[in-house]
């Protein structure tokens, strides 16, 4: 049997090596197969949103769109059925949240997520939720979707669907971006 000396931290920053010896390639792939105009969309909404300072159904069917979901359900119909200005209420105080600069960006991304959750369909899945906190925050927050959990999933780094995940993922993010290499 191997002996080692490696305690949890060094074992976690070697993790965190081999991730971005995946993760780097991964992602120059994923740019070379995209149309280099696919995230518009996003970088669109997220303009309005520096301007605007929340974003509106528009904004969210926009991101429904990006991201490739059915507007064909219960959720959305409910949504549409909100006033505008109680929406942009809503993202306007998750907007607030996640450029709130004194906390860290997991507890930005908590926060927001939270508030997000009160509009309809946004209790559960992190999906549209993210590109929401992404559009409105694009510096810090980062988009979640299942490409993301498959890729979390094949490095073995855990992320659990449990209450709490987007400000769990985006403290995993900032772990990695903590012990990236400085060579790349």
């Amino acid at each position: 049997m191997k002996t080692t000396t490696q305690t949890p931290g060094d074992e976690f920053a070697a993790l965190c090596r081999q991730a971005w010896d995946t993760l780097i390639p991964a992602r120059a792939g994923y740019l070379a197969d995209v149309s280099p105009h696919y995230d518009d969309v996003l970088h669109d909404v997220a303009q309005r949103t520096e301007h605007t300072g929340s974003l509106g159904k528009a904004d969210i069917a926009a991101l429904v769109v990006r991201k490739r979901l059915s507007a064909q359900t219960r959720w959305v119909t409910a949504l549409m059925s909100l006033p505008d200005t109680h929406v942009r209420v809503v993202t306007e105080r998750a907007v607030t949240a996640v450029r709130d600069t004194t906390l860290t960006r997991s507890e930005a991304a908590r926060t927001g997520r939270g508030i997000i959750a009160e509009l309809p369909g946004f209790r559960t899945g992190d999906a549209l939720a993210s590109a929401i906190l992404t559009a409105a925050a694009p510096k810090c927050m980062a988009v979640y979707d299942r490409r993301v959990q498959h890729a979390l999933d094949t490095l073995r780094l855990p992320l659990t669907p449990t209450l709490g995940r987007y400000g769990r993922y985006l403290q995993l993010l900032d772990d990695l971006l903590h012990l990236r290499p400085s060579a790349r």
